[in-house]
């Protein structure tokens, strides 16, 4: 269980970035965190690994609070993804890049190399080995930065801006891969602005605005609320857009908006 409680935060006095923020994620939810530019999204998954400590108030992951802990304990539970991928990765090349943590965390070379050879394969990565981290692609580093989490099997997962430079194919291995995570229990948290991917693939959304929790519910339901998307400076989904252009409010599951999208310009050609 993550567990925010009237949490606050500045980074310099007079200027609050989290606003008595109370939140909770249990285990094994799949969970969106959208919101505009500075709405605070990535300083909250900040405090979940304990990078960053309340100003005010408690957060707690599974009854602990995580001023009690140090980063590097934290770490071995919560996995966080960095939406810049050159902030994370340091090592001289891929493999060792991907073996880092699992060295660190006391996993067996036998073990270790699986677990590497794993990522490899899941991320599209195997070509690149030897290669520094630094001269691959965008996308590629942002594979990379992924598999170097997921590789030493966290229980909560937490990734900035994942879909960011990966294309259509990427992104699909991509929720995949998240639904696999989610279905062997793991506790999977996206920060995100690509609204199409978390319309198709999460089912909990938590809406951030002006450092405050402005909405919190199922994805559906929220991405059908025209006046809170507005307030988050949200684009919709391109299927409630086209409802909305239509004059139709869009129903609360999405696979009925398609439906009545059909069924409007299907009367339409007739």
């Amino acid at each position: 269980m993550i567990a925010f409680k009237g949490v606050s935060y500045s980074y310099l006095p007079g200027s609050t970035i989290l606003d008595d923020v109370s939140l909770l994620i249990g285990d094994g939810e799949l969970v969106a965190i959208l919101g505009e530019n500075g709405a605070g999204k990535t300083t909250l998954v900040k405090h979940i690994n304990g990078l960053l400590k309340p100003s005010k108030g408690t957060v707690l992951i599974n009854g602990k609070d995580t001023r009690e802990s140090t980063v590097a304990s934290t770490a071995k539970s919560v996995g966080l993804v960095f939406q810049n991928p050159d902030h994370q990765l340091f090592a001289e090349t891929v493999e060792k890049e991907l073996s880092f943590a699992l060295t660190n965390f006391g996993f067996s070379p036998e073990e270790s190399q699986e677990r590497v050879n794993w990522a490899m394969r899941e991320f599209s990565l195997e070509g690149y080995r030897e290669r520094p981290p630094f001269m691959l692609s965008g996308g590629e580093r942002k594979r990379l930065a992924l598999a170097s989490v997921l590789c030493y099997g966290p229980s909560i997962v937490i990734l900035d801006e994942p879909t960011t430079g990966q294309d259509s194919g990427q992104k699909d291995r991509l929720a995949t891969l998240l639904k696999k995570l989610n279905g062997e229990g793991k506790t999977v948290i996206i920060v995100t602005h690509d609204m199409e991917f978390v319309a198709d693939f999460i089912p909990r959304t938590v809406l951030l605005s002006g450092g405050r929790v402005l909405a919190d519910g199922a994805t559906a339901e929220i991405l059908a609320r025209k006046e809170l998307l507005d307030r988050a400076s949200l684009v919709p989904p391109q299927l409630i857009d086209v409802c909305w252009s239509l004059g139709v409010q869009p129903s609360l599951q999405l696979d009925e908006v398609a439906r009545n999208v059909e069924r409007l310009v299907g009367g339409e050609r007739h």
